[in-house]
């Protein structure tokens, strides 16, 4: 017979499995009796478990979220993606310059079985990582904010520094976050300059929630409109044509590093940012299918100076 703690861990994993079980049927699977099975909840319930119930003997249990954060059950492979998740978080910074990612790693690695942490040990001797240039950290709790607004459709007051140091503060409306490579962009509707605006992450210093609801009107596409703002910051552009549905292009050529519009069913013409027309040829040798070069002649010939050299290296 299970230990109480044991039993406790599979009625959890068994609530997070399906959305909805009868007394009988978690009292079957769990080889106990109906009674243990409700006084067993009870005791989740105490724990912080948010378990809702409907009367009656075809009443269900189901799993919702609860006043506080309880014991979780991960399986091996669950607590190794979630170790793995939590590492590249804390050396990559992508939630900040706080400790939070590296607390939690630290707490959770201490607690796996030894077979679940021999195999992170055998993927931490095969990675290797570069070092990141500093790309601005963003504030956790502010991203969390800016996230559950998006989700919840309310307006926020935002106190954002601009490149310049200039602080302000705006009353926007959420949209999306959208993820670069490096960095974090809240899309959200300026209310008092009446326009889509994207905002740094990293230069939000403050996102106070002001209760207003919001039904955003035509909200544009939150990728696109953050390709085009890192677009603008380059002195040149190539345009290209890929023999590639909409779809596709944008997986051979991310949204955060071109524009993309339709060039027929079959085709994409994508516009690429770069400081000049060795840089712009450079990338677009690494891609990893064909293409045309619509626009400007001097990608075009510094790709042919590029391609000529290589042959001639590689007679």
């Amino acid at each position: 017979m299970l230990s109480t703690s044991a039993r406790l861990l599979r009625l959890v994993s068994l609530l997070s499995s399906r959305p909805s079980w009868t007394n009988g049927e978690l009292a079957e699977r769990m080889e106990v009796t109906d009674r243990t099975v409700r006084r067993d909840v009870a005791k989740l319930r105490e724990l912080g478990y948010g378990i809702d119930s409907d009367p009656g003997p075809w009443g269900g249990y189901r799993l919702v979220g609860g006043a506080r954060v309880p014991p979780l059950s991960l399986d091996d492979e669950e607590a190794l993606a979630v170790v793995v998740a939590l590492r590249e978080a804390a050396l990559s910074g992508v939630l900040g310059g706080d400790q939070a990612a590296l607390s939690a790693l630290l707490k959770l690695r201490r607690l796996l079985p030894p077979h679940v942490a021999e195999r992170l040990g055998e993927l931490d001797a095969s990675f290797v990582h570069t070092s990141r240039t500093d790309a601005g950290h963003v504030v956790p709790g502010i991203l969390l904010e800016l996230a559950s607004a998006c989700r919840r459709g309310e307006r926020l007051r935002l106190s954002y520094r601009d490149m310049e140091g200039r602080e302000s503060v705006r009353a926007v409306d959420p949209h999306r976050l959208v993820r670069t490579r490096h960095r974090w962009y809240v899309v959200a509707f300026d209310v008092d300059r009446a326009a889509w605006r994207t905002f740094r992450a990293d230069r939000v210093t403050d996102a106070h929630p002001t209760g207003t609801l919001v039904a955003l009107t035509d909200p544009p596409d939150a990728a696109a409109l953050v390709a085009r703002m890192l677009l603008s910051d380059y002195p040149l552009y190539t345009t290209i044509r890929l023999d590639l549905p909409l779809p596709e292009a944008r997986r051979v050529v991310p949204p955060h590093l071109g524009s993309h519009e339709p060039d027929g069913p079959t085709a994409t013409l994508v516009t690429i940012g770069g400081t000049d027309p060795h840089h712009l040829a450079t990338y677009l040798l690494s891609l990893t299918t064909p293409f045309t070069i619509i626009t400007p002649t001097s990608v075009r010939d510094a790709l042919h100076h590029h391609v000529q050299a290589l042959l001639a290296a590689n007679p």
